[in-house]
């Protein structure tokens, strides 16, 4: 069959369609193309597609072979972009879970703030020296004979002897404490006397406290502290009392008579040993400032035995039993400042009850005042 020459041409146009079509069905199968390249040969191909059905009225069978090879090359791709997708998800979702390379720390989110309880050091040194400006009110008295007392300190400073001896140490390591203080003081007085048989007396009296503790903190944070603890507390009491005639006395004859002597003197002391318990704290309320408080209790009638007190009936003294006693009561608090890294004080007020009667010794005493302490650590 003899094709004209319109045919010859319309199949010439197809062959040339065809051959484009092909060669930008090739270029979207090469991998140096990018997804977009691709997607816009897809359009391409489309579009002149139906150009040329537009502008050539082309044969039934030139047209379905025409739209068949159109038809495969948009298969491939359609199937190629969907790949693409799912690659693209699943890379993802890869991403978000192992992580990238490339994280961007900038828009990390800003650390925790720190926590309320940090844990303070494992070891601590605390070395001071205490000042207790308390003065003594309550019942004393030796061999049975009890008096009243109430002496402030600044009566108790007039009359010290020597500088009191004082100091105070503690030792930390993680929540166990062994901490502990101690005085020792001396006062004296003398008197003159009416002048019958003696004319002067003197009186010394001797005191000395320390206590040691063994302590467990409950809270150990470097902003609050809070401790149980149990140890001992040793008291010291003596007194030196002497009478003397200086030559001035009046009945020197009655004196000789009796067989009394220019010079009288008598002395006595007494210790005992107090198991205690307390608990004490400190809290942090703004930067180097603390508020510290600490009680206990002690004695138990632990050193109780038998007493007496001597009193006068009528021109005789009488010797009368009395119930012993063994206890004693702390208190103290403040302030504390972390003056530096390394010096420390402390301003409040301190007072120590105590009721002990034994035998024929009496001290049933208060000891009151302010209370100053300055320190190291380390």
């Amino acid at each position: 069959m003899r094709m004209t020459a319109l045919q010859i041409g319309r199949q010439g146009k197809i062959h040339k369609t065809v051959a484009t079509i092909s060669t930008c069905a090739g270029y979207t199968r090469d991998k140096r193309a990018t997804l977009r390249q691709r997607v816009q040969i897809c359009l391409l191909l489309r579009f002149r597609y139906k150009i040329f059905l537009l502008k050539n009225n082309a044969f039934p069978d030139e047209l379905r072979y025409i739209q068949s090879r159109a038809e495969g090359e948009i298969r491939l791709i359609r199937r190629f972009i969907s790949q693409c997708f799912f690659a693209g998800i699943f890379l993802s979702a890869w991403t978000a879970l192992a992580g990238t390379e490339s994280y961007d720390y900038k828009q990390a989110p800003p650390p925790p703030p720190p926590s309320w309880c940090e844990t303070p050091p494992t070891f601590e040194i605390r070395v001071g020296a205490p000042g207790w400006l308390a003065g003594i009110s309550g019942d004393t008295g030796v061999l049975g004979l009890v008096d009243s007392t109430d002496i402030t300190f600044s009566e108790v400073l007039r009359h010290l002897t020597h500088v009191p001896i004082v100091l105070s140490a503690e030792f930390r390591y993680q929540r166990w404490e062994l901490f502990g203080d101690g005085q020792y003081m001396e006062v004296g007085a003398s008197a003159t006397l009416p002048g019958l048989l003696f004319t002067n007396a003197n009186l010394h009296l001797k005191d000395g406290l320390a206590e040691a503790f063994l302590g467990y903190r409950l809270i150990n944070c470097d902003k609050a502290a809070l401790s149980l603890f149990a140890g001992a507390r040793y008291n010291y009491e003596g007194v030196n009392l002497s009478i003397f005639n200086n030559g001035d006395a009046r009945l020197v004859i009655l004196r000789q008579l009796l067989g009394i002597r220019n010079k009288l003197a008598v002395s006595g002391s007494t210790d005992w040993v107090d198991p205690v318990i307390g608990v004490r704290g400190k809290v942090r309320i703004w930067k180097a400032t603390s508020l510290y408080a600490e009680g206990d209790i002690g004695g138990f009638d632990a050193n109780s035995d038998s007493a007496f007190d001597i009193h006068r009936q009528g021109r005789t003294l009488v010797k009368t039993p009395i119930s012993s006693e063994d206890w004693s009561y702390q208190l103290q608090g403040g302030f504390e400042f972390q003056v530096s890294r390394w010096f420390w004080t402390q301003v409040g007020w301190r007072w120590l009850r105590t009721d002990f009667v034994s035998g024929g010794f009496t001290n049933k005493t208060d000891l009151n005042g302010p209370f100053v302490q300055g320190g190291v650590n380390f």
